[in-house]
């Protein structure tokens, strides 16, 4: 949720906030007037619980003879204060849904506009000069790494199998993610994947994405789509010590997406899957770091997009791609080359206090007063990196060459078509 200050103190920005997004800065004018309207409630509520309190000290030293005015007048007062507290939760819950409608602040320069209004940052890396790409599936295929008919045949649609050296490559470019954020400071987690409503809701999810995310029925729970969702609930209801360094966490999870519309785009290979592997940052801290510790982020990804050796850009994502807790997302997006297109392998999200302040996570200041803590995220590694690790290491007789950091885990320096 966004900062109540803020809105009171600044509508306009908060306006024109959700006109970046694309979204109705009506929304705004609503919130203010549930905000005026649950404090008024407040207010009225209070006044007349004082007021009860007052007539039922009297009654206790009041005179026989005026006792029962007393206790008829304290009678009344108990019937008005029910139906006040009745109009007092109902004006929260108003007041509530007005406030989860609202997506987040955009950060000052980020581009406003939708999918296609990006801003590119920087180019890093030469595109191969392949002649005549196979794509990643072919190449898969070919190679015995990737089974998808099989995988249809067990689950369905955009379900697959990594096979062999397919398995070993995605274990070892999770684990050299996983190192390299250890290394990085991070403290490394392996999360559950299925998390209560409160907390899918807490980081924003079942918003704009709720079509996004599978929801089991039978025992309210939801599979993430990404274990930013059960590090952002790590510490919910807590108050962190963050006087030094923020908290950094590393989650290494399967990741469960429904696809919802995107029906006739990517539906060949793994790039949009139902089901994959992700490792995951996740940072929690002050306000007046986040910034600073969005870029961190950011190189993080990059060093990690250098191992793999594929040549990528970097994007200012505009407001109306960004979701609805970003406040400002860079993607790194690597060149495909049977697409001659880019596409997004990691993304990373400056959050401010959106979702800890859904989630109740504080720290204290200087004063030793609770304040609402940062959050930001960002993908280390994850399946869909094998589309252009595969692409644009691809060789003329059909073979794929295994980046240097990969080689270990793999087992060779060269996958070969198999006979």
């Amino acid at each position: 949720m966004i900062d109540l200050k803020l809105l009171r103190d600044e509508p306009d920005l908060v306006r024109r906030s959700q006109r970046d997004r694309g979204e109705d800065p009506a929304l705004v004018d609503a919130l203010l007037e549930a905000d005026v309207a649950r404090r008024a409630a407040i207010s009225a509520a209070d006044e007349l619980r004082g007021e009860q309190k007052s007539v039922s000290r009297q009654v206790g030293k009041a005179d026989p003879d005026q006792r029962p005015a007393l206790l008829e007048q304290a009678k009344e007062l108990a019937a008005q204060v029910k139906a006040t507290e009745a109009e007092e939760a109902e004006a929260k819950a108003k007041m509530d849904a007005a406030h989860m409608a609202i997506s987040n602040v955009v950060i000052d320069g980020v581009p406003a506009g939708g999918e296609e209004d990006f801003e590119v940052l920087e180019h890093i890396g030469e595109i191969p000069e392949i002649a005549e790409p196979k794509d990643h599936l072919e190449l898969g295929e070919s190679l015995g790494l990737i089974d998808m008919k099989r995988g249809a045949k067990v689950s369905g649609a955009r379900f697959y199998f990594l096979t062999g050296a397919g398995a070993l490559l995605q274990l070892g470019l999770l684990q050299l993610a996983a190192q390299r954020a250890v290394a990085n400071g991070f403290t490394m987690m392996i999360p559950p994947v299925l998390v209560r409503p409160e907390i899918m809701a807490g980081t924003g999810f079942l918003g704009q994405h709720a079509d996004e995310v599978y929801h089991l029925d039978g025992d309210d729970l939801y599979l993430v789509g990404t274990s930013e969702v059960p590090l952002a609930g790590y510490h919910s209801d807590e108050i962190l010590d963050l006087s030094g360094e923020p908290k950094r966490y590393s989650g290494w999870s399967s990741c469960f997406r429904r696809e919802a519309g995107s029906h006739g785009r990517d539906t060949r290979g793994i790039i949009r899957v139902h089901q994959f592997d992700k490792v995951e940052m996740f940072v929690y801290c002050r306000p007046d770091q986040a910034e600073a510790e969005h870029q961190r982020l950011l190189d993080w990804e990059k060093e990690m997009l250098a191992a793999v050796e594929v040549p990528y850009r970097v994007i200012d994502v505009a407001a109306g791609d960004l979701g609805s807790s970003a406040a400002r997302k860079f993607d790194c997006e690597a060149w495909v080359p049977s697409q001659g297109a880019y596409r997004e392998l990691t993304s990373t999200s400056n959050c401010t206090t959106f979702q800890a302040r859904r989630l109740a996570v504080r720290y204290r200041d200087e004063d030793g007063k609770p304040q609402t803590a940062a959050t930001l995220n960002g993908t280390l590694a994850t399946t869909r990196w094998i589309v252009a690790i595969l692409e644009n290491h691809q060789q003329p007789d059909g073979s794929v060459r295994v980046p240097k950091a990969l080689q270990p885990f793999v087992g060779t320096d060269v996958l070969r078509p198999q006979e």
